[in-house]
Formats: structure tokens, sequence, C-alpha cells
């Protein structure tokens, strides 16, 4: 899991991006395209057109580092704008990372009585 620290922004970057890039292209899509500063600490999440995988970047304050998780089945939940960026919790994160639905999380099971 990335390492969170309580004042990092978390940010997905909306809509489909080239999974071909790397580090220095994704860190020029956030500067350019999204219009944030790449190496200010905050963690940026970007899916590729089919929805199973996904990159995050984030500067720690000693270097860039690359994230990348796909899926073997399901898609990765996703905001349906097209352009910007949304704001996550950590624990919206956490969420994201296991393909659950992260905008309304649901209980799977929960008791029906006491006894």
């Amino acid at each position: 899991m990335i390492p969170v620290s309580p004042g990092v922004r978390i940010w997905l970057a909306s809509g489909h991006t080239d999974m071909r890039r790397g580090m220095k292209g994704l860190a020029l899509q956030v500067q350019e395209g999204l219009g944030r500063e790449p190496f200010g600490g905050d963690v940026f999440f970007f899916r590729g057109r089919s929805g199973s995988l996904i990159k995050a970047i984030w500067h720690d304050g000693v270097g860039l580092s690359l994230y990348a998780k796909r899926l073997d089945k399901g898609r990765f939940i996703w905001p349906q704008t097209v352009d910007g960026v949304v704001s996550l919790t950590a624990g919206q994160v956490g969420y994201l990372l296991e393909a659950i639905d992260w905008r309304n999380p649901q209980q799977t099971w929960r008791p029906h009585s006491a006894g």
C-alpha cells in the first residue's frame, strides 16, 4: 500500500489515460493537464481505457514513485466526468484498490437478530 501521510491529498484523474506513460509522462499530465504540482507530495491516480489497470504517482520528498495495479477480473470504479480531478480520502482509496465502489460502499452482511 502507498504510505499516505495525514496531510497528503489524493486525486483521481477523471477520464481515461494512456497507460503506456511512465513517471515522467504522468507527471507532465498532472502539471499541464490537471494544473497541479506533481512534486508536492500528493498522490495522483490514473485509469486506462479498459478499466482494469490503474497507475499512481507521488513524490515522497526524495523521488517520484510509480505504483501500478491490474485486476484479473472486473474494473476499477471511476468518476463519470471527462476532464478534471476528484479528491478522495485514504479510506476511499482503500476501497478503490480493492475494486469496491468507493462512492457508496455497502456492508455485505448485517445481523438480523441479537439472539
